[in-house]
């Protein structure tokens, strides 16, 4: 099991191959290291397994990160990351990036 990784002074957050509520607890911590930044990026790009509890915990750290005029771009979503938001119906909250052709 991966876990996520934080630059701290970036905010750069990148999210584990294993997004699921097993390693939520790193995650959410990085994401909150990641609010305390004018800007944060998030990498999806490793996921390979996410479940509806961490696209929960995206969900709320948009809703947060808008609140704290934090600005939030995607690096890369994997295409495990944007089926499962887009089967909660979270894709446009998340505001994930299109996929790119292969």
């Amino acid at each position: 099991m991966g876990k996520a990784k934080t630059d701290r002074a970036e905010g750069r957050v990148a999210l584990p191959a294993d997004c699921r509520i097993a390693d939520l607890a790193t995650v959410k911590a990085a994401l909150e290291a990641a609010l305390s930044t004018p800007a944060a990026t998030l990498d999806g790009g490793a996921v390979e397994r996410v479940d509806t509890a961490a696209l929960q915990l995206l969900a709320v750290f948009r809703r947060e990160a808008a609140a704290r005029g934090v600005a939030v771009a995607w690096l890369g979503a994997s295409e495990a990351l944007r089926d499962g938001a887009a089967r909660l119906g979270l894709a446009r909250t998340l505001e994930l990036p299109a996929a790119t052709p292969a």
